[in-house]
């Protein structure tokens, strides 16, 4: 084993989009410093950020209706939805002054204006999507979505999901024009090249398997090179650990107090894509609908437009699986890896009270491929079983953590987890994820290093991301220009 000598400045380990992100800014910052990544697999952006490995929506909360749930009094409540929209805006920012400066090249291969739109049926849900439209139509970044109950219009927005469907059946829709799709993984590489062209190191089959604190308080990180068969160690005074599902084991790994308590809950996604090329033609449209009771927010079922590697493709899903791996390409044993007497008590805690999560694992894992036919049915009802294959997307590792009350939770979303003094770093969750990356990592820079993100740092902060701290919701002069002024650069042509 060789050690060196140089302590980097800061250490990214996985390479996928949060990394690619937080080096692209730290690099920005802090020119000088030395930055270097670490990627397992053989290329960067193969776990969830490649674009068959995510929905690609670009999550602005325009079609998914778990970013407002219905309260128990029947309360509609715009705030989550707000807020996810606004930190959705922040990437397209920040990607359109990185396409003007050239280091993002040709928007076109990594972001198309693609229509949201949210379908349902029965009167309950129309009811509820008819009161969500009326919440949120006056809202400035929602100024653009129509509502229908017509068939004869869904039909013109999104003909599969009328066709040979039931006439009987009361159905409504809404539209979001300016929705997007993103292809994450092509970002990723893009920014990671521009960083190994400008700064940054970057290793490719370097799996990091252990992270430890030095005397001087700097992070001693235990490397695999894979394609020499070496071990090395690599020490850095800021590490980020970007690494998916095994952020978590890292993290433990790392031993910071603030880790203690959390767990993970490994499931695999799946989706049927259709092979038709007619079919595909058909449609141009993300259309997302409404989870069953009981299912839980990942579950939401999606007819999906994706653009991918220049192609267009039509995906429905996701179909769950259940996998002890906390990586596409990681090992099966990682559920029991994470499992530490400290976060035993919470997954514990979980295990009994999430039997409606129980169930649809289980339901989902033993559906037949007729059933599933059936679930796309719902709201592609001429849909032929011989146009679809399925295929398998990425892992999806959901927080489980300790709660005063309830003794354990499990958590859908992303959540940052950092040491006291902000020298270590890790994302642990899952949606929304990519499409906040820009957010989440502004928000890890603010956390980690205070003094100069409000000091030395502002002005270039405030110029490559005009809308980090404010409300451009709440004036709805500002959030057209901003919606303009950057589907101008990324070539968003509605």
């Amino acid at each position: 084993m060789t050690v060196t000598k140089e302590i980097l400045d800061v250490a990214l380990v996985g390479g996928g989009i949060m990394s690619a992100t937080l080096g692209t800014f730290i690099n920005d910052l802090e020119p000088s410093w030395s930055i270097a990544l670490f990627e397992s697999q053989s290329e960067v952006a193969t776990e969830s950020s490649n674009a068959w490995n995510n929905a690609g929506t670009g999550h602005a909360a325009l079609c998914e209706l778990n970013y407002m749930p219905e309260g128990a009094d029947g309360s509609l409540s715009s705030a989550k939805a707000i807020d996810i929209n606004q930190q959705f805006v922040m990437s397209r920012e920040w990607w359109s002054q990185l396409v003007e400066r050239g280091v993002l090249s040709a928007p076109e291969e990594f972001i198309t204006a693609v229509p949201h739109l949210t379908f349902v049926e029965g009167e309950k849900d129309v009811d509820y999507l008819r009161r969500r439209y009326e919440t949120l139509k006056n809202e400035p970044l929602f100024s653009d979505m129509e509502y229908t109950e017509d068939p004869a219009v869904i039909a013109e927005w999104a003909p599969l999901l009328i066709d040979r469907r039931d006439k009987s059946q009361k159905v409504a829709a809404t539209r979001s024009r300016t929705g997007t799709d993103v292809n994450f993984g092509e970002v990723t590489r893009q920014l990671v090249g521009n960083l190994e062209k400008e700064n940054a190191a970057v290793f490719t089959n370097n799996v990091v398997t252990k992270i430890s604190q030095n005397d001087d308080g700097t992070w001693k990180l235990q490397i695999t090179d894979k394609q020499r068969s070496q071990s090395k160690t690599v020490n850095a005074k800021f590490v980020f650990v970007g690494a998916g599902g095994s952020a978590l084991l890292l993290l433990q790994s790392a031993k910071i107090p603030e880790i203690k308590g959390y767990g993970g809950f490994p499931i695999s996604g799946k989706f049927l894509r259709c092979k038709n090329q007619e079919v595909i033609k058909q449609h141009h449209a993300k259309v997302y609908g409404k989870a069953k009771v009981g299912a839980p927010p990942m579950s939401v079922p999606h007819l999906d437009t994706r653009i991918i590697d220049g192609k267009e493709e039509l995906l429905f899903g996701p179909y769950a699986g259940f996998s002890t791996n906390f990586l596409k390409h990681g090992g099966y044993g990682a559920l029991f890896q994470s499992i530490r007497p400290h976060n035993l008590g919470p997954m514990m805690k979980v295990g009994l009270t999430q039997w409606a999560l129980e169930k649809y694992l289980l339901k989902e894992l033993s559906a037949t491929k007729q059933a599933q036919i059936e679930t796309l049915r719902e709201y592609f009802p001429a849909a032929d079983a011989d146009d679809w294959e399925m295929v398998t997307a990425g892992q999806r590792v959901q927080i489980m953590k300790k709660d005063p009350e309830k003794g354990g939770v499990l958590q859908f979303g992303t959540e940052i987890v950092a040491n006291a003094e902000g020298s270590i770093a890790g994302l642990l969750g899952a949606s929304p994820g990519a499409s906040t990356a820009v957010y989440a990592m502004l928000n890890l820079l603010e956390r980690c290093f205070p003094e100069e993100f409000h000091g030395k740092w502002a002005a270039k902060i405030a110029e490559s991301v005009p809308s980090y701290g404010k409300n451009i919701n709440s004036d709805a002069d500002l959030a057209q220009a901003t919606l303009d002024s950057t589907a101008k650069t990324l070539k968003l042509e509605v």
